[in-house]
């Protein structure tokens, strides 16, 4: 049974085989065949799932929505943002303010990463709200950050429904991942077969 080292290097040997055998002038290799305007190399893909920042769809947009909003572009703010304040007011009970704080961190939906700050202050939603650096650290919960943002204190108490890391509201109760990552690329751990 094949792992996935092996699975990703007899990928990659196939991707090399396969871009190095047009030797036409017009003739794209590598990753960039994949991405340029060659009719030859054009790819068209459906969207099937939309994942920018975690919880926004699966917790906050009604399930009714949820084919609308994995087709949807990151800066469909004025259709979905409305529902993810309205989860946070209703559902989650926070004041509106609250609610509008939290929905204009996570809309555009997206994964935001500013190279100009030092990598130390990378940190999934804390990020946006501290100057930081954005995107997420392997390590970080981002179920648990978000489930605190939602229903705990992470900006305020009013009205929190429970405290940070405390079941049913604002824990998934997995403190970590299961295997330790790796200090060099591509970082995860094999997958558990």
């Amino acid at each position: 049974m094949w792992n996935a080292k092996q699975w990703a290097g007899s990928a990659c040997l196939a991707l090399a085989l396969v871009s190095g055998c047009d030797d036409s002038p017009n003739a794209i290799s590598g990753p960039d065949a994949l991405l340029a305007g060659n009719p030859a190399n054009d790819v068209v893909y459906d969207q099937t799932d939309f994942l920018g920042n975690p919880l926004v769809s699966e917790v906050t947009i009604v399930k009714a929505n949820h084919d609308a909003y994995n087709r949807t572009q990151p800066y469909n703010t004025a259709t979905f943002q409305p529902q993810t304040e309205q989860f946070i007011t209703g559902v989650a009970g926070r004041p509106a303010a609250y609610a509008q704080t939290i929905a204009g961190v996570l809309y555009p939906d997206m994964l935001v990463v500013d190279a100009s700050k030092p990598a130390s202050t990378a940190g999934w939603l804390s990020w946006a709200l501290a100057n930081g650096y954005g995107g997420r650290k392997l390590g970080d919960d981002v179920v648990d950050t978000g489930l605190v943002a939602i229903f705990s204190s992470l900006l305020s108490p009013a009205n929190a429904s429970c405290a940070p890391g405390a079941l049913p509201l604002c824990t998934d109760n997995v403190p970590a991942n299961d295997k330790p990552f790796l200090s060099t690329f591509p970082y995860l751990a094999a997958p558990t077969l």
